[in-house]
Order: structure tokens, then sequence, then C-alpha cells
């Protein structure tokens, strides 16, 4: 499709082309530039950062939230031959601590950012004892917000394809975060492999609310548009996060016909539109639809071409794939326009070697995956025992890869480096999965994140669904954990959920996810343990073991106590457990007011709530129930037990 001798030929290349990129940054507000602006202002910004010092080798950690700015200051790196390290920028200490040991860990690094991220890094090494590492990264600093537009343009750097491009951390939020090195040539086969795969031309657009932190926003919706030389939309994530109609509106409004998804952004959208309707879309031209980035749930695929098909969008559309960084992006595609396609298994036969059971869907032991379909353009995938000895199609194994797109390793980690290459090229993803009969790859779990219990595996994800068919629980606020003590046999399995509320509340739903999860699936579940933040990447993946190490700590210990404590008395006494709807509303307080608790009985006007607040409060009840409760019926149920008193009436009537 294109043969470039490096990356920075395809801006050159496309810069002389008609195509563009559109920066949303709401309903009514975009900024369209042509690949030819976004050359000459890369090359513009390349001079600032040369008469800074930096020069090719050097390497720049880009930790900015704008889309724009992020772009323009990446091809600047790539076309003067420095190094872009992308850094999501985040909102915890725990990103904080990522962007220092990042900062700390490469051998010529520089800080591109706004002097509001870099007084959040000076009150965290303030707060951390950090100061002699923080007065290094100021010394290595340059703020984004003092380059203004001048006529001074750069000096481009001419690199060679195995020179390195640009290296990508880890996204979580790890001791040690591991850096992927990618080079020229890494990048331009898997993305020649990508345009193959779905099909590209110069005619299709391309619309992502995905990070360009992250892989599948930068490679997958941002570098792969200027290879191919076809326009593209990027659209804030947190923009998406505030409004996710504005996705498929955008869709719509831009003619987009390719776009993305990990499961939680389908989750986020399909929340929002409940039974709304969208005005004036049209999705007819849609043909891409990628879902991938973590494990694809096959009910949430067909929910979402369910609601979106009264907006004309194929149903061909859903594309399931699979990818992960250390590829640079993309391992196995299914065929482009054809129906997504699922497998039912047998969960009991899931083992780490065992020869997968195909069942029927309505199965009472059957657990489905999407078929993720046969490995792209110059890539090898094999299935293996721990051993790394090849097994058989149709058996559980170690997904390894090989291919000129597959990183040559980690960046200075030669820990990182022993655990995954397994010699003559390949590299363990940490993935488990299965090649059907056809070739076809399916990805079935993390060999870390598998819980062993009764001698069985059970999958997070799976657990999770059977949790959430109670109505107490809200999607993406459960999370299932298995963790091995030392010498047992077995896993611990530990149940998170976010609940901000007075822990007398829980009780009640501590005892009906024990109670569910034990007769759904023989399960024991060891605690379930309110949390005030469920731990998630940039991308919106859950850092499940982030939570297996809080409770390792003993962090949880005394909130377990007390739960077990208030579970035990309630053998002879009532605890006074909170209905379905008093728990609904609490919850909706309790994510609205977070320095203070509101119990059942408080008087809304006697905490200090703001009438603000209470407006905010109000929008949220009435999502949950429409037109049931008027504004002015909370001046006159002013607890959380009459209001839920009234609700019950209301719908009873």
């Amino acid at each position: 499709m294109y043969d470039y001798p490096n990356l920075n030929a395809a801006l050159v290349t496309q810069a002389k082309t008609d195509k563009w990129i559109t920066y949303i940054e709401g309903k009514q507000e975009q900024r369209r530039f042509s690949y030819a602006q976004l050359s000459d202002r890369a090359s513009m910004l390349l001079f600032d950062l040369q008469e800074a010092g930096l020069q090719p080798g050097d390497q720049l950690i880009i930790l900015h939230k704008d889309n724009q700015t992020f772009v323009e200051a990446f091809w600047a790196c790539v076309c003067g031959g420095i190094v872009p390290v992308p850094i999501a920028v985040g909102i915890s200490d725990e990103h904080r601590a990522k962007l220092f040991r990042v900062f700390t860990k490469l051998e010529r690094p520089y800080l591109y950012t706004t002097q509001d991220n870099l007084d959040r890094l000076n009150q965290f090494a303030e707060q951390y004892g950090l100061n002699e590492s923080m007065q290094g990264i100021r010394s290595k600093t340059l703020l984004s917000n003092l380059m203004e537009e001048h006529d001074e343009r750069g000096v481009h750097h001419t690199p060679q394809l195995d020179d390195v491009c640009f290296i990508q951390f880890s996204s979580g939020s790890t001791s040690e975060p591991k850096g992927v090195v990618l080079t020229h040539r890494n990048v331009l086969v898997n993305l020649h492999a990508i345009a193959e795969g779905a099909g590209y031309t110069p005619d299709d657009i391309s619309l992502s609310w995905m990070p360009l932190t992250h892989d599948m926003g930068l490679l997958g919706f941002h570098l792969n548009m200027i290879a191919v030389g076809m326009s593209q939309c990027l659209m804030p994530t947190d923009l998406f996060s505030r409004r996710p109609l504005l996705w498929m509106e955008k869709v719509s409004e831009l003619k987009a016909t390719v776009t993305c998804s990990p499961n939680f952004g389908y989750k986020h959208f399909l929340k929002a539109l409940g039974s709304k309707t969208l005005e004036d879309v049209d999705l007819a031209h849609v043909r891409v639809i990628y879902n991938g980035a973590e494990p694809i749930s096959i009910e949430l695929c067909q929910q979402f071409i369910d609601a979106l098909a009264p907006y004309s969008l194929p149903a061909t559309a859903m594309f399931t794939v699979y990818g992960l960084a250390e590829a640079t992006l993309a391992v196995a595609f299914p065929v482009q326009g054809v129906m997504y396609r699922a497998v039912y298994v047998d969960r009991h036969a899931m083992r780490l070697g065992d020869v997968v059971k195909p069942v029927s869907a309505s199965h009472p032991d059957a657990v489905g995956f999407a078929i993720e379909g046969k490995p792209v353009l110059d890539m090898l995938v094999k299935i293996t025992d721990e051993n790394n000895k090849s097994l058989p199609p149709t058996h559980i194994g170690l997904v390894q890869i090989k291919g000129p797109s597959v990183t040559a390793g980690y960046y200075l980690d030669e820990d990182a480096n022993s655990n995954a290459l397994t010699g003559d090229g390949w590299l363990n993803t940490g993935d488990l999965g299965f090649l059907n009969n056809e070739g076809e790859l399916v990805i079935t779990g993390r060999e870390k994140d598998i819980i062993f219990s009764n001698g069985q595996n059970y999958y997070p994800h799976d657990i999770e669904t059977v949790a959430l068919q109670l109505q107490e629980l809200e999607l993406g606020k459960v999370v299932a954990y298995g963790l091995r003590q030392p010498n047992a046999q077995s896993d611990e399995l530990l149940i998170f959920i976010l609940y901000r509320a007075d822990i007398s509340g829980f009780i009640g739903i501590a005892r009906d996810v024990m109670r569910h999860i034990n007769e759904q699936t023989g399960l024991e579940v060891a605690h379930v343990i309110p949390v005030n933040r469920i731990p998630k990447t940039t991308s919106g993946k859950l850092q499940r073991r982030l939570l297996g190490d809080t409770y390792l700590k003993g962090e949880y210990d005394e909130v377990i106590a007390e739960i077990q404590s208030q579970i035990n008395a309630a053998h002879t006494q009532d605890t006074g457990d909170l209905s379905q709807t008093e728990y609904r509303i609490k919850t909706i307080f309790a994510e609205a007011v977070k320095d203070k608790a509101v119990a059942v009985q408080d008087n809304f006007f006697e905490t200090g709530i703001s009438s603000l607040t209470l407006t905010e409060i109000h929008q949220q009840i009435d999502e949950v129930w429409p037109g049931v409760v008027d504004v002015t019926d909370m001046f006159e149920h002013q607890t959380i037990a009459e209001l839920a008193a009234f609700i019950d009436a209301k719908l009873a009537e």
C-alpha cells in the first residue's frame, strides 16, 4: 500500500495532499488543519526544541492532555530524531509517581508539559520527599504554554529503519513501568498490516476518542491515518467521558467510516443512551468499529449493534481484534465486512493445556469469547505451554508472537526481557488463548488474572458478569480478583465494589454478592470489600492487581473486620439494611458529595449541601427514575428514607 523509508517520510508525503486532521473540542467547537499545516507547525516546534538544546537521540516525555499540542510535539520529535515518550497526565498520585520513575529510567530525558502539570508535580514531590528528583526534572522541562508561533523552522533528521522511533511505556502505574521500544521498521510494518487488514483507502475518515498515550489511540487512530493518507478526527477522552453520546453524533456529522472503543466505552455509551433518541444521526457509512484493548464482551457487542440499528449502523461493522504495544499494535484481525463471531466453551475445561470443549451458548457452563481472526500481515502466532512448547489447535495456552513489528525488547529492563523474550524472536504476550482449527485466534484472558479455585480456572470478567446480575450493582464498579496466600492450594476470591457511603449500608450488599456468586458459580467469596476508587489505566483498563496489592498490605483489614462483625450480628438482630431504592439514592449522594456522608435519616438541608449540588443529585435521580421525582418533591421528602418511600409508592402506582 505504501513504502516509506521511515515514519518521517509519511508526513512529508501526506503534506502534499488535501487530507486533514480535525480536533473536536465540543458539539460546536472543532479545529481543522491540513497535513501540510501539521507538518509546518511540527517543524516550527522542532526549532524551539533544538534551540533548547535537544539533539537526535534525546528523549522527550510528552505530558499533555491537549490533542493538538500532543500531536505537534510528537511529530516535532520524529522529524528531529528526538525520541518521543508519551505519558498520560492522569489525576492520581500513581500517575505522577510513574512520571518520576520514567524520567529517572531514561538516559537523556526532557519533559514537555504545561505550567499547571509542573505545579502538580512540584506539590507531589514536596509531599513525598522527592525535591531532589524534582529539581532535575525542572531543569529539563520545556513549557508548552511558552511556545509561540514564529517564522523559524527546525533542522530535520533522516533516521534509518532500525533507529528508535518512540518508546511506549506500559499504561499501568506499576512500580517499574516497562518501556516498549519501537523502531521505524516496527511501526511502518504494523501500520501497513493494519491498513491491509481493515481495507483502508484514502477515502476513509477515522474518528477516535482514545488517548494518544495509548497504542490504539496513537498508532491505530493517528499514525495509521497519516501513513495511509486518510483524514482523521480526534476527540479528547475526557470529552467522551462527559458526553459519550457526542461520539456517535460526531461520527455521523463528520461522516467517519472508521472508529473504535474498548468494552468500557461501549458500556459508557449505552448507559448514557438509555431510552434516549439520537437526533439526526445516520451511521450507514460506518464500516469498521474496532473492539479491542481489553477482553471483548460478546453480549456488549450485540447490545451496541442492536441499540444503534435504528440509526442504520451496519451489524458487520463490529470488528473484534487483538493487539498489544509489544506488537506495535495489531496481532490478529477477523475478515473485515463479515459479521463478528463468537465461540462458546465449557468453563471447566479452561486450564492451561486443556482442550477446549465447545458447547451451546445456552449451556449452563458456557463462557463466550470473541474470535479475533487470523494473524495480520507479517505476524506469526503460536500457543505454548509453560515450557514454550507449541500446543496443537484448540488447546489453551500462552499466546506468543513473532514478526518485524514485534519489539526487540523493553527499555533498559533485563528482568522484563528475560520474562517476555523466549528465544528465536518470539515474545510471550502474557495472554492466554487458543487457535481454532481454521487458525483463528481466541483470547481467553490474562495468565496472571486467572482465579484458581476447586481445581478449576475462572476468569475475573466472567465472575463480574455474574455479580452484575444483582440490581444494586453497576457496570464498571465491580472487580473480581484472585489472590494466592503462601502455601494455599486455591486463590482467595475477592470482590471489590465502588462504594463511598456509610459502611452500615454495605452489609446487605456484601451478603447478597456472596450468596449470589456462590449460587451461580459454586465459588466461595472470601471478602466483599468497599473501595472509594476503582484503579484504571488512562485507557480504561481495570488494574485488578493494584487492589490486590492494597489488600495484601492490610489496608482493608479494618473495614473487613467491621463488615464481618456486622454480618455476624445480623444473625441475631436486624441490621437495618437499606432497600434497593435507598441504596441507589445513597450512592448518588455519595458520588455527588465527596466530603461528607449523608445517612438515610439525615435532612438534606441540614448537612450543608449546596442547592447546586442538590440540583445535580436530582438530575441523577431523574436519570434512574425518569419523571418520577420533581425537584420540589425533594423539599417535601427531605431524607433518603422519605424520598425512597416516595419513589417506591410512585412506582407502585
